[in-house]
């Protein structure tokens, strides 16, 4: 295969995806001087992007922190989104990271001595070629759809953009996780009609952060909000959507808008281009956990890339860090001197993982 590609450049390690954690190993890597190529489908922090303007982090600063470089803001307190692409920005710029963004991996090929990687750019395809590879591009992909008449109409979306938008509209919201939670809570201050529709009898306070489940309940007590306990929609219409309650009841909403935060689903294509081996619904891939490295010699996971689709989410920022050193050990031999920011670095792992043979 090596005489038919022609590959535009090589390297020693290859990195797929620039969200924080893909960003605290090509520091980890530079700072090792190990040459590495480094690809983003789109811009650096891409699905922090997409949050609605304002939302904070879960994690404190402290925990979201990479390669050794504080994470300050004005408040002290959570960071938003806003404040957090800025500080990646700032990690860049101090580290000068190279970064092929816009530059998505359509294609991995799995060699003796290595891999070959197709990329895509409006300027045509072209191929690299690396000994390492490690995939973080994370696990938010793509919704995950209802399959439900109406769900590709013009008012219905899966993310919350901006709660203004939502301005003295009748908003039904489907979910009853955190986002389905805040958006509700943001989205009826901001001065929206808000329902939501949740297939559960209540919330759970395992799941949804406590400092969002009385506010919740408390304004569906005082009929702020409305609430569907164990309904599910069936069909959404211009003007209405058809829930139906487990004991078959139908019901009609009516609303301008529908908020579908029922998750997101990871793509499974380059795992399986790579000859990953997945396991369960969920597609976990399977690792080896002491060194993240794949069934396919050579390919690592870092990041939520590891976890498949996350229905009840166990891996984030805060406890991938330990995926970078584990990485860069099993490449270089010693563990990173700059991970985190937390001096007790001892993260962890996800509660389900499967040993690569």
């Amino acid at each position: 295969m090596s005489g038919e590609i022609q590959p535009a450049s090589k390297a020693k390690v290859a990195i797929v995806g620039a969200g924080p954690i893909g960003l605290e190993l090509a520091v980890a890597l530079k700072c090792a001087g190990v040459d590495y190529l480094h690809f983003e489908a789109r811009q650096i922090g891409h699905v922090i992007s997409q949050w609605p303007r304002e939302t904070q982090f879960f994690s404190t600063s402290e925990r979201i922190e990479i390669s050794g470089v504080p994470l300050q803001n004005t408040n002290q307190g959570r960071a938003t989104g806003e404040q957090y692409l800025a500080y990646l920005r700032s990690v860049v710029e101090q580290f000068d990271l190279q970064i092929n963004t816009y530059e998505p991996v359509i294609d991995i090929r799995p060699v003796q001595d290595g891999f070959y990687l197709l990329t895509s750019k409006p300027s045509g395809k072209r191929w690299y070629f690396c000994e390492k590879l490690v995939l973080a591009f994370g696990d938010m992909h793509a919704p995950n759809k209802l399959g439900i008449p109406g769900e590709d109409l013009e008012h219905v979306s899966h993310r919350l953009r901006d709660p203004h938008d939502y301005f003295r509209m009748r908003l039904l919201i489907v979910g009853g996780r955190n986002s389905a939670v805040e958006s509700a809570l943001r989205c009826w201050r901001a001065g929206s009609r808000v329902a939501i529709s949740y297939r559960q009898p209540d919330f759970d306070a395992e799941i949804v952060k406590n400092h969002l489940l009385p506010d919740l309940q408390t304004q569906i007590k005082l009929g702020n909000i409305q609430f569907y306990p164990n309904t599910i929609p069936v069909e959404i219409t211009p003007e209405f959507v058809v829930l139906q309650k487990q004991d078959g009841e139908i019901l009609r909403h009516a609303a301008d808008f529908v908020l579908l935060q029922t998750g997101f689903i990871q793509s499974s294509e380059l795992f399986e281009r790579a000859g990953v081996r997945l396991h369960t619904a969920r597609k976990v891939p399977e690792y080896n956990p002491e060194t993240m490295e794949t069934n396919v010699p050579g390919l690592y996971l870092a990041g939520t890339a590891a976890a498949g689709t996350q229905k009840r989410y166990r891996l984030f920022i805060e406890n991938s860090h330990e995926h970078v050193g584990k990485i860069v050990q099993a490449i270089t031999g010693k563990w990173p001197e700059r991970l985190g920011t937390i001096a007790e670095r001892r993260y962890e792992l996800p509660l389900e993982t499967f040993q690569s043979n």
